[in-house]
């Protein structure tokens, strides 16, 4: 054996004593719960508030946005109401001057093409003028009233109408 070395054994660690609890080790654990316990509820109350402030900040810039909404909306009705009703009047106005072009013209087309068409175009006039006359006098959302009450009672004649309009504007906004 003169050539092996002999390794020294590994030493086990020695068994640690476990601490004596003493009544001053119990104050101790039982005053650091408490601090945890009290720290604990201390965060909950911070947290709580913090939700509260949170949700009052919420609620606030929700309340502040549906009211600059509201105002958006009640400002964008009025001007609609104002264009609605600029829009109106110059359709009236149109209507009356080809009204007055078309009485005008009357009496060339009574020359070039005969009385009967020179008569379909003063009844046309009429029309026209009586139309455009409407549209003065009435207000937008009477006029309204009287569209919807148009379609309820003719929905067929109505839905063509749309169509053919709908037509007309696709071509001429399609240039």
């Amino acid at each position: 054996m003169a050539g092996k070395t002999a390794k020294p054994a590994a030493a086990k660690p020695a068994p640690t004593p476990e601490p004596e609890v003493t009544g001053a080790g119990e104050a101790t654990t039982s005053e650091a719960r408490s601090r945890f316990n009290a720290a604990l509820d201390e965060a909950k109350a911070g947290a709580a508030a913090l939700r509260d402030e949170t949700r009052q900040k919420a609620t606030a810039y929700a309340d502040d946005a549906k009211a600059r909404g509201e105002d958006w909306a009640a400002e964008a009705k009025v001007k609609a109401g104002e264009l609605a009703t600029e829009g109106k009047n110059k359709a009236g106005e149109a209507l009356g001057n080809l009204s007055r072009v078309v009485e005008e013209n009357a009496a060339a087309i009574d020359e070039k093409l005969g009385e009967k068409y020179g008569d379909y175009a003063r009844s046309a006039s009429r029309s026209m003028q009586n139309t455009a006359n409407t549209l003065q006098e009435k207000s937008v959302e009477e006029l309204g009233e009287n569209a919807r009450e148009y379609v309820r009672q003719n929905p067929g004649k109505s839905v063509g109408i749309a169509v053919v309009v709908g037509y007309l504007l696709s071509r001429l906004f399609r240039r």
